[in-house]
């Protein structure tokens, strides 16, 4: 009997990630040459998406990346220089520096991280306090708590609800980081809603749906294979609990394993096994997956086959712009 790969479908580029990335593509095939010598066509905020191959290219191709926006040369708003804000969204702080300084911006924020950061303005217009899930440090979960720092509350996990002290008479509303799971944050909206029961729930799940899809199919994997690879870099929110649904649903923790690209791949994970599933984060291109395949494939894993969780069709379109310099 031959060895078999196990594909997930849904996997790789969600359309925020695929916005984000042509965006900045399309900044670099459009732009003309800056007045001011030595400029690059286009700056990014951070990394575009997490991925550092991703990100690798795209330096190749001439973007150049920065932690933050006084790395920019004041000459690069003179010149008309496009700032790229990445897919994970900014607070409203670093929207307004770069307006003062009179740079030119690109936000390529994913319309669902946006939408969570307009229902925290709504909600605080409203005097609500926000209790937001996300994890501490994440660029979206930083964007959004900078929208309203001291009435957005950051909890990570089900035992931080007893460092959160409200009384009934406050208005209180949930919120959470998109690229979490239903599975990831149910302890903790359970407890707080032992805690504080009249806390109000979103009007719609912040859970992004392909975090969703993705997690679904990597659970319909598993049902078939032996062990999960699950390609993505370590920075990667869904990555990394796309490798942790892996698990759970294998049962095992040592037969799920998350992976930057092929190169990292340890033969003896493979060792007396029929069958690998494979899937990828919704920031990794596909010609990540396909090495792992191929090194699988000459490991002898010969069969492939694919498994479709939901049949996914989201697009979201470019920044204004963006869509003005493609024209």
């Amino acid at each position: 009997m031959a060895k078999r790969i196990v594909l997930a479908d849904p996997r790789g580029f969600c359309a925020g990630v695929d916005r984000a990335i042509v965006t900045v593509q399309t900044i670099l095939k459009t732009a003309t040459t800056p007045r001011e010598p030595g400029l690059p066509p286009v700056y990014v905020r951070r990394q575009i998406v997490h991925n550092k191959h991703v990100v690798q290219e795209l330096t190749d191709q001439g973007a150049v990346f920065v932690e933050e926006l006084d790395e920019i040369p004041d000459q690069a708003a003179q010149a008309g220089i496009p700032i790229v804000f990445s897919a994970h969204g900014v607070s409203p702080d670093v929207q307004r520096v770069a307006k003062e300084r009179g740079l030119m911006i690109v936000d390529a924020t994913c319309p669902l991280v946006g939408k969570v950061h307009r229902e925290v303005q709504r909600y605080v217009g409203q005097g609500y306090e926000i209790v937001y899930i996300g994890h501490q440090g994440h660029d979206e979960a930083v964007g959004v708590v900078g929208e309203s720092p001291e009435h957005v509350h950051l909890i990570e996990r089900a035992g931080d609800v007893q460092s959160l002290d409200f009384d009934e008479s406050t208005k209180l509303v949930l919120l959470t980081q998109t690229t979490l799971s239903v599975d990831e944050t149910a302890d903790t909206i359970a407890a707080l809603k032992e805690r504080f029961p009249w806390i109000e729930m979103p009007p719609s799940s912040d859970i992004c749906y392909a975090t969703s899809n993705r997690q679904a199919a990597v659970k319909l994997v598993a049902e078939h294979a032996d062990a999960v690879i699950i390609v993505g870099s370590a920075n990667s929110s869904n990555s990394v609990r796309l490798m942790e649904v892996a698990a759970e649903a294998l049962g095992d923790a040592t037969r799920a394993h998350r992976v930057d690209d092929a190169s990292e791949l340890d033969d003896t994970w493979f060792d007396g096994l029929q069958s690998v599933g494979v899937s990828s984060g919704a920031s990794v291109p596909d010609t990540l997956v396909q090495g792992v395949i191929d090194h699988l494939q000459a490991l002898g894993f010969t069969d492939l086959e694919s498994v479709q969780a939901v049949n996914e069709d989201m697009h979201f379109v470019l920044p204004a712009p963006v869509r003005a310099m493609a024209r």
